[in-house]
């Protein structure tokens, strides 16, 4: 996910800092990290966003309260990203 998010923003060093599970998704918050490129940039606060997955596919990220992606996993949409199903047999599901 960090190299999603790196992807949607063009910014790295992106960690997980909590998550929160509910009946229809699971959400993710995250934080930029420190680096060594940032060293001298101490008075800017570092960026904070939300991944939410729905179960059916569907994805939102915010990043400090802006839309960066709203959209469906399943379609291809991401070089970083994609969502796919799968039954226990371990055969995967085709989606229309």
């Amino acid at each position: 996910m960090p190299g999603w998010l790196a992807q949607l923003t063009g910014d790295r060093y992106w960690e997980i800092c909590g998550e929160d599970e509910e009946d229809t998704c699971i959400s993710f918050i995250m934080r930029q990290k420190g680096s060594s490129d940032q060293a001298h940039f101490k008075h800017i606060q570092p960026k904070q966003a939300e991944v939410t997955l729905y179960h059916n596919g569907y994805a939102v990220v915010d990043v400090d309260g802006k839309a960066v992606f709203d959209g469906s996993l399943t379609a291809g949409t991401s070089n970083c990203a994609h969502l796919s199903y799968y039954h226990a047999t371990g055969e995967q599901i085709i989606l229309n």
